[in-house]
């Protein structure tokens, strides 16, 4: 039998433990809307995730998620926009953290440090390059294309997401040791640029195969490689870029969550947990793959030191290639 002075010890020690365990579930708590910032235009492979995911989430941490569109400046905009809100996990940026890694050693005035002012929550997926043409163009490999801008220099233009992204430097690269002499016009976000190609404003595209492959099936794109060793199943007559001796093989749309700054890192992992429960649901992890893409998850520490590594990479090109843009 409990004595007076024992019960009140019992309760002490009862209330001492529900306060250490709810602790840290109150720093993953939701208690407003969450925004999920897409810093491209809507149709892009970032906008898609963010509406395929947007709805399970909500679902996940009971509270509504909206989607919004930040496009501009290789995604700077949408990056510096999240950079600056309450470090309270309900603002979210979901980008091409490739693209994002290419922007330290690119921009001469980045209005934000990617990995001090962003939080890493996770990685979500991987969409190899589909490099494609507009179907007008008397062309059906690279190797034809290179014949063909030799014969007409100047001519052809390549879209891509914005000054500084991915997609811009890789044909810069190619360019370099092809000798190819294409030009580069900048769009604000990977869906304009694929829909400019699609109406001959310009005539060549590399992007995410999520948001470029169903256009190929549709005859709207003359699809020339995908990036990568291996080819893409959606695709399989289109040679990889390994096939082709590219100089640049792994490269491709890689996307991932990313949290303001002052996150807590408890939301952060709440996050990133929910976030994987919802990669691995059979009608969301089928969907990415039927478009070309393939999941790829990791925990924030992974990712953040994956970002590092992405800025020390793509800085060895951006200075190899003389590249600076002013911003």
């Amino acid at each position: 039998m409990l004595t007076r002075r024992r019960t009140l010890a019992v309760l002490a020690a009862t209330g001492a433990a529900l306060a250490f365990t709810s602790a840290p579930a109150s720093s993953q708590n939701f208690t407003k809307q969450v925004h999920i910032i897409v810093p491209y235009g809507p149709g892009g492979t970032s906008d898609i995730l963010a509406r395929l995911i947007g709805p399970k989430l909500s679902a996940a941490i009971g509270q509504p998620v909206i989607v919004e569109n930040k496009p501009s400046a290789s995604g700077n905009i949408g990056a510096d926009y999240v950079a600056k809100q309450a470090g309270d996990g309900h603002t979210l940026l979901i980008t091409d953290v490739g693209t994002l890694s290419t922007q330290p050693n690119l921009v001469r005035k980045l209005s934000f440090d990617v990995q001090k002012d962003l939080v890493p929550v996770g990685m979500v997926m991987f969409s190899p390059y589909c490099f494609a043409v507009h179907p007008s163009l008397p062309v059906s490999t690279f190797a034809e294309l290179v014949a063909y801008d030799k014969a007409n220099p100047g001519k052809l233009n390549v879209g891509n997401s914005g000054v500084g992204s991915v997609q811009h430097l890789l044909a810069i690269v190619i360019a370099k040791k092809y000798g190819l002499k294409w030009g580069m016009v900048p769009y604000r976000g990977g869906a304009p640029a694929v829909r400019a190609v699609v109406s001959n404003e310009s005539n060549v595209i590399f992007n995410g195969a999520l948001a470029t492959m169903p256009f190929v099936k549709q005859g709207q794109l003359k699809g020339i490689a995908v990036s990568g060793d291996k080819r893409l199943p959606g695709l399989p007559d289109l040679p990889n870029f390994k096939e082709l001796d590219m100089p640049i093989v792994e490269v491709g749309s890689w996307q991932g969550f990313l949290a303001s700054k002052g996150t807590p890192p408890a939301m952060a992992a709440r996050l990133n947990a929910e976030i994987k429960k919802i990669l691995a649901m059979p009608e969301i992890a089928n969907k990415i793959v039927e478009l070309g893409g393939e999941v790829r998850t990791d925990t924030p520490e992974q990712f953040g030191a994956w970002i590092a590594k992405a800025i020390q990479d793509w800085g060895a090109v951006v200075k190899a290639e003389g590249i600076q843009v002013d911003g």
